[in-house]
């Protein structure tokens, strides 16, 4: 599961020719942390900030968030949480720089980081929500995972067994396609990122603010 990731950089933000982010948001997410989301609105393209784990409109606070940052699309349409969002086709991306999975060595986890080896940033599929909790708005944002008992890079992650997990990563001339679906049948983008186009390694965890301005990364 993806509960650590790097949000994309202004220069990743420019190269893809996207809307300007406007609000500042930290420099590594975590679950309950704000991070930019892209949705299609009658406007076109829009950004917004969004809580890093899904907050279902009957939660009674954003404790929740914290079991609800990853979302398996297999059963989306059964998971309370989840099935009203996704019946409503409430799809966004979450775009990464990087994001983080363990690798397990004699038992214990290391951190390891999966980028695009083109250095461009990577649109990981989300599904969000719009509620109300204790009198404020909350917009709230869950990426969508698929098996990957079979995946070439991604099998190598998580905690040894038969259950290995990765994010839907939409490729970046189907994004259109995929902020714009009108149906809640996701399965055409359940596919494994091609692994060729991929890097990953060992990043060992940096002592970070929980918050901290954009540009101060996009300047490091």
């Amino acid at each position: 599961m993806c509960a650590n990731f790097k949000p994309l950089s202004l220069e990743q933000l420019h190269n893809l020719g996207l809307p300007e982010i406007p609000f500042e948001y930290p420099e590594e997410v975590y679950p309950n942390y704000a991070t930019p989301l892209l949705f299609h609105s009658a406007q076109g393209l829009e950004w917004r900030s969004v809580n890093f784990g899904l907050i279902p409109k009957w939660a009674e606070d954003k404790s929740i968030a914290t079991k609800t940052y990853n979302a398996r699309n297999e059963t989306l349409l059964q998971k309370p949480t989840f099935a009203e969002a996704t019946a409503k086709c409430h799809f966004g991306v979450i775009p990464v720089a990087e994001f983080y999975e363990s690798k397990y060595f004699d038992n214990k986890p290391q951190r390891w980081g999966i980028r695009r080896q083109d250095g461009q940033a990577t649109f990981i599929a989300a599904v969000y929500e719009i509620t109300r909790v204790q009198g404020e708005i909350v917009r709230s944002a869950s990426m969508i995972t698929m098996d990957a008992i079979d995946h070439p890079m991604m099998k190598e992650f998580h905690e040894p067994g038969n259950i290995k997990r990765s994010v839907i990563v939409i490729p970046h001339e189907r994004l259109q396609e995929w902020l714009t679906l009108s149906h809640p049948d996701i399965r055409s983008f359940v596919h494994g990122f091609p692994e060729e186009e991929f890097e990953c390694s060992h990043v060992p965890k940096e002592k970070i603010k929980k918050a901290s301005p954009q540009l101060n990364f996009f300047d490091s």
